[in-house]
């Protein structure tokens, strides 16, 4: 069958893509950009990519007329734009349009639990997109899910990182909140066993594990199953604000979406029914059993998707990828080109682990503290890390940069900054060769906004000095044990 994939270089998108074409299926990956969609040699000629942008009826008319299912998997969970709702329901009414002019038989549409009268602005906006799917004359089927546990779930490394960092918790009321925790390994399993499948045709699903159990018992197992020893101390007196904000410095997730989980979290999402059970009878896993297999992918560094690798405005904001063209004009520029002897290679490979695990090389304490005020004003912070110790490629986030470019043919890096500064900021790693020498060229390029970002500029600018000097020479001369 030929499946139409939305959101194919999202969480989700990512990890169904292979199930599918496991299963024999044709499947058309619809991205806004066709730079971030790594083309695997061995999907051979299964997989087509369709340019398209949902908020651009006029560019969805790529879309094959003979797909017989589509996924939905277009949120904006982190958007920052105080319309999200409105931009949400256009989106779902521009794919509905261009659905219907296709022989589509089913619309598959991965959503959270909303069964509460007091939802959160975002729960509405989802339950507002059900509605608009509905109408569309095509079968459709929705799956509801609670909090989602695998590695690189957003789920997952909040829990993760409160329970780590934090020996005691001052938490707000929000932590007795019921939830039905829900793998990933078994949202995938009903994402493949419902497509196609009549019985599933015009149904609405609640799907969660076994567990039911309140965000104090989740923080609590998952410090247990790690062998630590954590309090929980509940307050009433965190709004949501303070609760937003003490999220945001925390752990790895900006303020907007903090914000975004905190006003969901006085929802209980509880699954209402069961009947997803006679449609994909599956044994779903045990909270602590998902924990578990979140950390074997970690541990085996072969984590397939991050939450981080979003964009951090959301789906819904301009593509990033038209930064990797670095500006010449109205632009400062720090250089640095360090000779090495050794093979370049070896210097590449460090350029290729810098950051998450690795650091900065040099006086990574800076990097940290630079991190920690980006947090205080609403960014993005260090905390993200990266997706993988091993392997980059463009798209992925990298602290507070995130990879335009990563070529590792020519040895080359690009990373654009998405940490709050009063301009544009790019940092260019590559390794040249000149008159039979090898040098490491490391290049940070800053486009300042008006006045106050050129003051940032120069007022960084003795601080460069010894950073980046410091950086590049650590970079050609680590060796890695």
């Amino acid at each position: 069958m030929k499946i139409l994939l939305t959101g194919a270089n999202g969480y989700i998108g990512t990890r169904l893509l292979p199930l599918l074409l496991a299963d024999n299926h044709e499947v058309v990956c619809m991205v806004r950009d066709e730079r971030r969609f790594v083309l695997e040699s061995d999907f051979g000629n299964k997989v087509q990519i369709v340019i398209g942008d949902l908020l651009k009826a006029e560019t969805l008319k790529e879309i094959p007329n003979d797909i017989d299912a589509a996924y939905y998997f277009v949120h904006s969970m982190a958007a920052n734009a105080k319309d999200f709702a409105a931009l949400e329901l256009e989106s779902a009414q521009n794919f509905v349009k261009a659905i219907q002019h296709t022989q589509c038989k089913q619309l598959i549409y991965l959503t959270g639990i909303a069964n509460d009268e007091d939802l959160s602005k975002h729960l509405n906006s989802r339950l507002a997109v059900e509605e608009v799917l509905k109408t569309s004359g095509i079968a459709f089927t929705i799956l509801r899910a609670a909090i989602i546990i695998g590695s690189g779930s957003a789920s997952f490394e909040i829990i993760r990182d409160l329970a780590e960092k934090l020996p005691v918790m001052v938490a707000p009321k929000w932590v007795r909140t019921k939830c039905q925790p829900i793998a990933i390994r078994d949202v995938l399993g009903y994402l493949s066993g419902v497509l196609v499948n009549e019985k599933a045709y015009n149904e609405v699903f609640d799907i969660g594990g076994p567990d039911i159990l309140s965000y104090k018992q989740m923080l609590l197992g998952y410090a247990k199953s790690r062998g630590l020893k954590r309090y929980i101390l509940t307050v009433p007196v965190l709004t949501p604000r303070l609760s937003s904000l003490w999220l945001n410095l925390v752990t790895a997730v900006p303020y907007a979406l903090a914000r975004s989980l905190v006003d969901s979290m006085k929802n209980e999402v509880i699954c209402e029914n069961e009947h997803i059970k006679k449609v994909v009878p599956r044994d779903c896993l045990t909270y602590e059993s998902a924990l578990n297999l979140a950390f074997e992918k970690i541990e085996q560094n072969s984590i397939v998707s991050s939450w981080k690798d979003a964009l951090n405005r959301g789906y819904l904001e301009t593509s990033f990828m038209d930064q990797v063209k670095v500006p010449q004009n109205g632009t400062v520029e720090y250089k640095v080109k360090m000779p090495f002897e050794r093979k370049a290679e070896e210097v590449f490979d460090n350029i290729w682990e810098i950051g998450g695990k690795r650091g900065w090389y040099y006086l990574d304490w800076l990097w940290s503290f630079r991190g920690f005020l980006d947090k205080l004003f609403g960014g993005v912070g260090t905390r993200r890390g990266r997706t993988s110790n091993t392997s980059i490629q463009a798209g992925d986030v990298l602290d507070f940069w995130r990879v335009l470019l990563a070529d590792k043919t020519n040895k080359r890096l690009l990373l654009y900054a998405e940490m709050k500064v009063p301009g544009e900021a790019w940092l260019e790693f590559k390794i040249i060769h000149y008159h039979g020498k090898s040098y490491l060229s490391q290049i940070a390029t800053f486009r300042p906004n008006g006045l106050w970002g050129r003051i940032y500029w120069y007022a960084m600018y003795p601080f460069h000095l010894f950073i980046f000097d410091g950086m590049a020479k650590r970079i050609t001369q680590y060796q890695t044990m």
